[in-house]
């Protein structure tokens, strides 16, 4: 099956049964009015619909193909280059810092649109202003490597 709006709807209700069945395990109710499991289990069941909605409507007259959608040449190597720089600061930033894991995942964004000494300084300006307006302005801790940045 090519129809992608088909697709996009089939994930969109799972993900909608995965927070109804989630929003179960918290009262609806409580002592003084709604509980925390009343506004999750309305909005889930109102995806869930509108995401049957829309699969029907893409079955029938509204067909969405793949190969229109995505990218192609250039513009698809652009996006490639973008989900394996996030997933590289995802698995490195446990072990390499945030500083190091942001100035690479930078990098590699930056170095097919700049020239690399461009690229080099931004990322390195950019990570240490990030770096200290969270670790040191906010208060908010971020992934340390051994060196303590």
């Amino acid at each position: 099956m090519k129809n992608l709006g088909v697709w996009i709807g089939i994930v969109i209700l799972l993900f909608g049964a995965t927070i109804f069945w989630q929003s179960l395990s918290f009262d609806i109710y409580s002592e003084i009015g709604p509980g925390p499991g009343l506004f999750p289990m309305i909005l889930s069941a109102s995806l869930i619909v509108l995401s049957v909605f829309y699969i029907i409507s893409s079955m029938r007259k509204n067909r969405i193909m793949a190969g229109d959608v995505l990218p192609k040449g250039k513009s698809a190597w652009k996006v490639l280059r973008i989900v394996l720089a996030v997933v590289l600061f995802i698995i490195f930033a446990p072990y390499t810092g945030f500083s190091i894991a942001s100035m690479v995942v930078l990098l590699i964004v930056f170095l097919g649109e700049m020239k690399w000494y461009s690229a080099v300084s931004i990322s390195l300006v950019t990570t240490t202003a990030v770096f200290i307006i969270f670790n040191h302005l906010l208060g908010v801790p971020l992934p340390l490597n051994s060196f303590g940045w």
